[in-house]
């Protein structure tokens, strides 16, 4: 392939890469610009291979990467459950940082590859190489911990050391003065040394940053390092000068950004304060001494009651949460959502944006489950109905819906938009027992009045409440 042929393809992948991301932005759509991002991954991933900078006999060597890694992500995406694309996601962020770090390291070796280079050409392209390899080490590192963290292998309480700023500033500090020994290095193996050090802090500060940070700041989290994967990713564009490389790292990581600083104002944080840590714990920690409780008693219910409840209901709005997810209840919330509307009952559902352990969770969850897009609404398109409505049916969540983020200026969530459930005529929340949430705090809507508690595995209870609803 010629290089004019190599750059028209790359142009038509980029292209493809921005509608991709336009069709992304809304479910309806989503299908469509999947579909536009695997043709446009395709033509880049063919322009590159039968590319002019790709001898022939080192052809047969990359198709047999690409078979094993192919491979790998068929057997992945058919055993991988929708309740782990979370740990799923950062994993593959850890990928995109572990290829940049080695794209740099062999940039650094291949002597072809800045032979020709003098002057500040060689002091930039050395730069881009230590910038790279920099980036993909905080994303390869913080990735593993998230994995870890969203599979359960670590706790998601916040590991704060003893002056753990002082500690990232020194790392920082440590990590230029090594840049400038790289950059003034004599020998291959001086600059080696330099890079060596250099990974092995922005190892360890990944680390650090992502244990640093707590439980319910985890879908913060997760975008951030979508973020981090795409800078690693136009880091090792301009190291092998490959436009697209460049321009779709770029795309991913602003788009990455963006939906951090949505993540943070849906929960009232400051990305700072995110990355600086010690929101969330795993689990239910003891109250302090003298601590106010929530006040009052709480209300059973059973799946029969909960049927004549929304039997007898006019409007109606589901609250998916993580227990959801965990309990693979889509599906029959799904037909309990059609059997009431076959019988006139308005049902919607509200998406709070931090739902679930990634941005977009429950929207995937109920796409599978084949309920209608135009049904399901963010929290800001429906918070205000919540007096006019009948049931607000809870299902496994519990930040996202705690009154405490209005009413208790001293809570760790105080501020955090929430979706105002306890406001309808009767609220049924769905749980296996009273523990907390992600972020370890008590939630006052289990004490009101019109609030029901229905105990138990979501999929186990709503299945009751199905066939009650078909009887």
């Amino acid at each position: 392939m010629s290089e004019g042929l190599a750059t028209v393809s790359y142009i038509g992948a980029m292209i493809l890469f921005i509608l991709s991301l336009g069709g992304l932005s809304h479910p309806e759509t989503a299908r469509r610009g999947n579909l536009y991002g695997m043709i446009g991954m395709a033509i880049a991933v063919l322009a590159t291979v039968f590319g002019p900078r790709v001898s022939t006999a080192g052809i047969p060597w990359i198709i047999a990467a690409m078979v094993v890694g192919g491979s790998i992500g068929i057997y992945a995406s058919r055993v991988v459950k929708m309740t782990q694309m979370p740990e799923l996601v950062a994993l593959m962020h850890s990928l995109v940082g572990l290829a940049a770090m080695l794209v740099g390291f062999a940039t650094y070796i291949d002597p072809a590859a800045s032979s020709h280079m003098t002057g500040a050409e060689k002091v930039i392209h050395e730069v881009e190489i230590y910038v790279g390899i920099l980036i993909g080490a905080v994303t390869f590192s913080g990735s593993v911990i998230a994995f870890c963290k969203l599979s359960g292998k670590i706790g998601g309480s916040p590991l704060l050391l003893p002056a753990r700023h002082w500690l990232n500033l020194a790392g920082l500090l440590v990590v230029l003065w090594f840049g400038r020994e790289f950059l003034i290095a004599d020998s291959v193996d001086a600059g080696m040394t330099a890079l060596i050090v250099m990974t092995i802090i922005a190892l360890l500060f990944g680390i650090h940053m992502v244990m640093a940070i707590g439980g319910a700041d985890m879908p913060v989290v997760v975008s951030m390092l979508n973020s981090y994967s795409g800078w690693a990713a136009a880091a090792t564009g301009f190291m092998l000068s490959n436009d697209l490389l460049i321009v779709t790292g770029a795309l991913v990581g602003s788009s990455g950004a963006i939906l951090s600083y949505i993540m943070c104002r849906a929960m009232n944080r400051h990305f700072i304060s995110v990355i600086a840590g010690g929101f969330g714990t795993g689990g239910a920690p003891a109250p302090a001494a003298g601590a106010a409780q929530p006040a009052g008693e709480v209300l059973p219910i059973l799946p029969a009651e909960t049927a004549e409840l929304l039997r007898d209901a006019k409007h109606v709005i589901i609250v998916p949460g993580y227990g959801m997810a965990v309990a693979q209840a889509q599906h029959t919330v799904f037909e309990i959502t059609r059997l009431l509307r076959e019988a006139g009952v308005d049902v919607r559902f509200g998406i709070h944006p931090v739902a679930g352990r990634m941005p977009g969770h429950m929207n995937v969850l109920l796409a599978e489950a084949k309920v209608p897009y135009d049904i399901v609404l963010e929290m800001d398109e429906l918070n205000e109905d919540f007096p006019d409505t009948d049931v607000a049916m809870v299902i496994g969540a519990n930040d996202i819906v705690n009154p405490a983020a209005q009413d208790d200026p001293s809570s760790p969530i105080a501020g955090m938009p929430v979706l105002e459930v306890w406001k309808a005529k009767t609220s049924i929340v769905m749980k296996r027992s009273m523990a907390s949430g992600y972020a370890g705090v008590d939630n006052p809507l289990f004490y009101k009045d019109n609030n029901r508690m229905l105990f138990g595995d979501a999929k186990k209870m709503l299945d009751e409440v199905l066939v009650a609803l078909k009887a």
